[in-house]
């Protein structure tokens, strides 16, 4: 017995003691590497919320950026569409402006010969200088 204690039963309780605490070993390895596990996974989990977050953000500047130039862009639009619209509205007038003083001209023009003629005639009958006006306006035709 005492041999078999010497020589036997101790290096095998001792490689049942060293069996052991490997076990433990292995075991509490294991119960920190899913602990580490678990950290990264929550840690993933923070990234992936903090990166959600920040598309979310760029995504918001980008909308309102974009309205912004759509906004200035529709203003500068109308600035333009104003000036186009005031300058029609300038050319309107002056065209008017032309044509009534063509109108004007043309007129006195008329005035002047259907004048001239009743004066070259010399007719003594108020009603022969009534018709010979008629005549002529018809005859004559605005330019």
């Amino acid at each position: 017995m005492f041999i078999l204690k010497k020589f036997a039963w101790t290096p095998i309780l001792k490689a049942l003691k060293d069996r052991e605490q490997s076990i433990s070993d292995a075991l509490n390895s294991a119960e920190k590497a899913r602990k580490d596990v678990a950290g990264l996974k929550a840690s993933n989990d923070q990234i992936i919320i903090e990166a959600r977050k920040e598309k979310d953000l760029i995504l918001k500047e980008a909308r309102e950026i974009k309205d912004k130039i759509i906004a200035e862009a529709k203003i500068q639009a109308n600035a333009e569409t104003q000036k186009g619209i005031e300058n029609a509205r300038q050319q309107i007038i002056a065209e008017k402006t032309a044509a009534i003083n063509d109108i004007k001209e043309q007129v006195a023009e008329l005035s002047v010969r259907i004048a001239e003629i009743v004066i070259k005639k010399q007719l003594d009958n108020p009603d022969d200088q009534k018709m010979l006006v008629e005549d002529q306006l018809k005859d004559l035709k605005l330019k």
